[in-house]
């Protein structure tokens, strides 16, 4: 995918302006040349990354708005897809929490270079985030399975908001695993929305729960007992 094909695919819901995409470029440059000295993606042609990571990245953003949203990425990674929002919603708040350091020197590197002021780098575990229902939107992208991914992301989310999971195909099978208990955070699932990627690549599967109650103080558990018994 090209730049300009990203562009129209997205249009009319997404408007990319020429300043956004320049900085697409810088933040596809970056990437590739900090991928040489240590693993941020296993994408290494520019083409992909604007499909893969960039355009999947703004596909949830077709049927929600982010303008003037305060929202959080946990484990954001190489800023998948919080920094990816940041540039194209400049009015949209956004902090990247990340837990491995060298991926946040990365993230302030293209922070830098595209001159954002609208990002801010948390450097800690998901589960360790303390800020308690005042996002408007949480989102969590290829990190953990959807039990887990609940449980440390709703008690962030402020009653209202939304918490996403943007998974590949097999995300309505991990859906399907869990049950009732996931109703003691205080979330529902509101929507999925299914895309197939261009060329082949292959299917995207976004699930948006909607926060209706304050989730119980008790969440997230201890890490250790998140990973022994996940909600089902």
């Amino acid at each position: 995918m090209t730049y300009s094909q990203m562009v129209d695919r997205l249009q009319p819901a997404i408007v990319l302006k020429d300043e956004t995409v320049k900085n697409f470029q810088k933040f596809a440059s970056l990437l590739l040349e900090w991928n040489e000295k240590f693993n941020l993606t296993a994408i290494t042609e520019e083409s992909e990354v604007i499909e893969k990571h960039f355009y999947d990245c703004l596909v949830p953003c077709q049927t929600i708005s982010l303008d003037g949203k305060k929202v959080a990425d946990l484990g954001t990674g190489a800023g998948f897809p919080g920094l990816v929002w940041a540039i194209v919603f400049p009015s949209c708040q956004v902090t990247l929490v990340e837990a491995t350091t060298k991926k946040c020197a990365f993230l302030q590197a293209v922070i830098d270079a595209c001159g954002l002021t609208n990002v801010k780098i948390v450097n800690k575990r998901c589960e360790e985030m303390k800020e308690r229902e005042v996002f408007d939107l949480v989102s969590a992208r290829a990190l953990a399975p959807m039990g887990i991914l609940l449980e440390i992301g709703a008690p962030l989310v402020k009653v209202g908001g939304i918490f996403l999971a943007m998974k590949g195909s097999k995300g309505q099978e991990e859906f399907n695993k869990t049950g009732k208990e996931i109703n003691k955070l205080g979330l529902f699932l509101k929507s999925v929305q299914t895309e197939e990627l261009p060329d082949g690549v292959g299917m995207r599967q976004n699930f948006f729960f909607q926060k209706d109650s304050k989730t119980p103080t008790f969440y997230p558990r201890p890490w250790a007992t998140i990973l022994k018994k996940p909600l089902v």
